[in-house]
């Protein structure tokens, strides 16, 4: 409880304050085929993005310095089975529309592996993004390394990083389809060189929250029976 508590406060003193970034541990809680409480560390504002590479929808390799004379990257955390992900979806479609005009590259991962839910296979993935004709790369995020990188507690969970590929923001897309819109916010002053003004939406800080399905990370021991080290 003691932890969780320094926790929070770390990340409202992220939004208040322009100082030094903390650290970010968070506990994904047990339920809907999380086995028991995960505890993982989250990017915190101002950390590098962590690179990756993951096999998209699109048949081919996809990594995150690939994309290098970008703008602005959007790293967003969906799946095909959450109701609140899907729901977003056109949201993003459109964002992305508009964004990738001004030099953005959006780029979707789905962290949940096929054994926990079936709807978020690889197959099920290439479905969905012709179905809805994604225009940004849809990667399937099997063993969770990038997953475990960057610390999504949610699909969607979106971190939005900066031409210095540095976190400017991480949280919820908007207030349930309301203002604030948050990543269209953030966008905006990255992209004309202004701070952030809301720089997190967390769960458990009051009336701005990061909402959806919880990731469905893997136990140690599930990762151990799989070879998975990291």
């Amino acid at each position: 409880m003691f932890r969780r508590f320094v926790c929070r406060l770390a990340v409202l003193g992220m939004i208040v304050g322009a100082g030094a970034a903390f650290a970010d541990v968070v506990v994904v809680p047990a339920g809907h085929g999380v086995l028991r409480d995960i505890e993982i560390k989250q990017l915190a504002i101002g950390d590098p993005a962590p690179d990756f590479e993951l096999f998209g929808v699109d048949m081919r390799y996809h990594s995150l310095s690939r994309y290098e004379d970008a703008k602005a990257v959007v790293v967003m955390f969906i799946c095909n089975h959450c109701r609140v992900s899907v729901d977003y979806e056109d949201t993003l479609i459109e964002l992305a529309n508009r964004y990738q005009e001004k030099g953005v590259q959006f780029i979707a991962i789905n962290p949940n592996p096929e054994y926990k839910v079936a709807a978020d296979g690889f197959l099920k993935m290439v479905e969905r993004a012709t179905e809805k004709n994604f225009p940004f790369p849809y990667l399937y995020d099997e063993t969770q390394k990038t997953a475990h990188a960057y610390g999504p507690e949610r699909t969607p969970h979106i971190f939005v990083f900066g031409p210095d590929r540095k976190l400017a923001y991480k949280g919820s897309i908007d207030n349930y389809h309301e203002p604030p819109h948050f990543l269209v916010d953030a966008l905006d002053a990255v992209l004309e060189g202004n701070p952030v003004q809301v720089r997190v939406t967390r769960e458990g800080m009051g009336e701005y929250q990061v909402f959806g399905c919880t990731v469905k990370y893997m136990t140690p021991e599930e990762r151990k029976a799989k070879g998975l080290r990291y």
